[in-house]
């Protein structure tokens, strides 16, 4: 047997099974109307035409396969219907007088008089033969449609796995650099802060090297690491950077995108001024089902604008993982990024 799956992607079993008959009891009122005046000549004609769609449909069916194997690709698509349009034309034009005659032979038995003329019998196939044609068509248009969108969405997916690979191993040179330099002050100093500041460290490189390969991480996890890279960044720039974080303690269900609060922090740090006399102040808090983080806003005079590369990866992450969306607000006192707020059962 014929494998329509081969061609076209899809077995057409209940697509014949329903598709002929079906056609057979449209055709008579459709195209012959006329040749009948009872319910006797109805189903006396939707016989006739079940062996006409019959024969056009399974006939003009291998024809459709063969010509679609031979010529798969899209670039092939003229080539591929003006072989099909060619060679099922030839078929209803050498077969269908032969089942014409046939039935005309033993199925006329003078239930009606009146027969259709010449000119309707290919007609009605034609646009029989033209109705197959299009269903096995749009199907495979259809299917093609969905791989498109489908192998789309893979390599979206793949280029941002990409993306995030970078993102990271352009973040954590960067962190360790200043985290370094911040050390050497502190040595020389006071060595007791430096070895809290190293096992703050290490504890923040902890987390990283943990949780990078991972989508979602307890947000109680999340915090433990952030107030340790808080402690990295409190010995950096003193109590020109205020941080407030509130109303997260209890949210034992939550969940979120590993190292996106640290991506936030490192956005604020980047984008704006700290100095004694403009503290950047940092809050962390719940809101309406958001968990925000929000600066106030003094941006440095940059010559460059910013990428925004950081945060569309935050959004593409999220988008991976829930319907709804990362909100990214800018005011003129205020820059604040809204989390959707993920809580699972047993975190």
């Amino acid at each position: 047997m014929v494998s329509c799956k081969s061609a076209y992607g899809y077995d057409d079993k209940w697509m014949r099974i329903v598709g002929i008959p079906f056609i057979a009891l449209i055709c008579p009122p459709v195209f012959f109307g006329n040749t009948y005046s009872s319910w006797a000549g109805y189903w006396h004609s939707v016989g006739i035409s079940l062996i006409f769609a019959l024969c056009i449909w399974e006939g003009s069916r291998p024809i459709f396969i063969h010509i679609t194997n031979r010529f798969p690709a899209v670039q092939d698509n003229r080539k591929r219907i003006a072989w099909i349009i060619g060679l099922s034309l030839l078929y209803v034009l050498v077969v269908c007088p032969v089942v014409g005659t046939v039935v005309d032979t033993f199925f006329q038995n003078g239930i009606e008089p009146k027969e259709p003329s010449s000119f309707q019998k290919f007609g009605s196939s034609m646009i029989l033969l033209l109705t197959v044609g299009a269903i096995y068509e749009s199907r495979r248009l259809f299917r093609l449609w969905q791989d498109t969108l489908l192998e789309k969405e893979q390599l979206e997916r793949a280029h941002l796995a990409s993306q995030l690979e970078g993102l990271r191993n352009q973040v954590n040179p960067h962190f360790l650099f200043n985290s370094l330099n911040t050390l050497i002050y502190l040595i020389p100093e006071d060595q007791e802060k430096a070895v809290r500041f190293v096992q703050q460290l290490s504890k923040v490189y902890r987390y990283v090297l943990e949780s990078r390969d991972a989508k979602m991480i307890p947000l109680r996890q999340e915090l433990d690491f952030l107030y340790s890279y808080i402690y990295l960044l409190h010995e950096r720039f003193g109590e020109n950077l205020v941080v407030k974080i509130r109303d997260l303690e209890q949210r034992q269900n939550a969940v979120i995108v590993p190292l996106t609060l640290q991506l936030l922090f490192e956005n604020a740090i980047k984008h704006n001024v700290i100095s004694t006399e403009k503290p950047l102040k940092i809050e962390v808090f719940a809101e309406n089902g958001h968990m925000v983080v929000r600066n106030n806003l003094q941006r440095k005079n940059q010559v460059m604008d910013s990428t925004g590369v950081g945060l569309q990866n935050i959004k593409d992450r999220y988008r991976i993982l829930t319907e709804q969306q990362v909100e990214v607000i800018t005011s003129q006192q205020y820059f604040t990024v809204a989390l959707p707020m993920i809580e699972l059962q047993n975190v």
